[in-house]
């Protein structure tokens, strides 16, 4: 049996369903009254509604288990509180739920952002659940750490980028856009999810798994507007600016559409070596350039 935390979003559904067509048995944990409940409709995953943060509404979910997969986790909240609430205690809950069983193997999704030198509630709260899971000697562990997540049905922070892309008719960008990034396709990330689980030379590893094409990130930002037909201009402006307007919007609205984690986000490098996946797991993502025409093709604007 194999438990997946958050098994009802973007990667969590892709990953549910390749793990039920290589024969395992799954069985997901995400929030009830879920909005996307019905991703896993028609497939043989169990699904259990629970709080990871509230140990007693998951512990069945644990019976038999030999691998998790954990997911779950918060990217974004005006509350910086959340982040210690359901990254750092869930993990805790999970990792106990998995040692109180007797499963084999951790896999912890993290989050490139770890890697960042201008921190964030989110990171930080990233690289405590690392912390949290090297720490324990009961479990086999691996940690991965995606960069920016896409396919046809987006990936949160691809599709609030792509959102703030087309909001303004002159995109106000963060920095000087250079940020070099490496987005990974979700079905790549998912491959690479497969290959981990109770593979030896996974234990006791960190991957990252990005795309196979490093791209700025404005330029990237002009390569998703150009797949929905979009041509627009960018007026930078310096991060040092951007940071004070972000400290006024906190200060006075209750959902600031400029924040510390956006800031953190587009203006840092997330580019990360890939290498040791390629080695260790078959991993061999495609570019961005490609995922995109798989995910946006232009063919449906009747360009090529």
């Amino acid at each position: 049996m194999i438990l997946v935390t958050g098994g009802l979003g973007v990667m969590g559904t892709t990953l549910v369903k390749g793990l039920l067509e290589k024969g395992n048995k799954v069985r997901v944990i995400d929030i009830p009254n879920h909005p996307h409940k019905d991703r896993l409709a028609g497939t043989d995953a169990e699904i259990v509604y629970g709080d990871i943060t509230k140990p007693e509404t998951i512990a069945d979910a644990f019976e038999g288990v030999d691998t998790i997969y954990h997911l779950a986790a918060i990217l974004l909240s005006p509350d910086p509180t959340r982040f210690e609430k359901i990254n750092v205690g869930g993990t805790k809950n999970m990792i106990a739920g998995g040692i109180r069983c007797g499963a084999k193997h951790f896999i912890l999704v993290s989050s490139i952002s770890v890697t960042y030198p201008y921190t964030t509630p989110y990171s930080l709260s990233k690289r405590e659940t690392e912390r949290l899971i090297k720490e324990q000697d009961k479990m086999e562990y691996t940690i991965i750490r995606p960069t920016l997540a896409y396919n046809s049905y987006g990936g949160e922070e691809f599709m609030m980028y792509l959102e703030f892309l087309k909001k303004f008719p002159i995109v106000p960008f963060i920095g000087n856009g250079k940020a070099m990034k490496n987005p990974v396709h979700v079905d790549d990330m998912m491959k690479g999810f497969l290959a981990v689980a109770n593979n030896p030379k996974a234990y006791g590893k960190t991957y990252a798994f990005s795309g196979s094409e490093e791209i700025s990130i404005e330029e990237l930002g002009k390569l998703m507007l150009k797949h929905q037909g979009i041509t627009k201009s960018f007026v930078h402006l310096p991060v040092p600016v951007c940071e004070m307007i972000a400290a006024g919007m906190r200060a006075t609205m209750k959902k600031p559409p400029l924040s510390k984690n956006a800031i953190a986000g587009i203006s840092q490098d997330a580019n990360p070596d890939w290498s040791e996946a390629r080695e260790d797991l078959g991993y061999n993502p495609i570019g961005i350039h490609e995922g995109m025409e798989r995910s946006f093709p232009m063919a449906r604007l009747g360009k090529s």
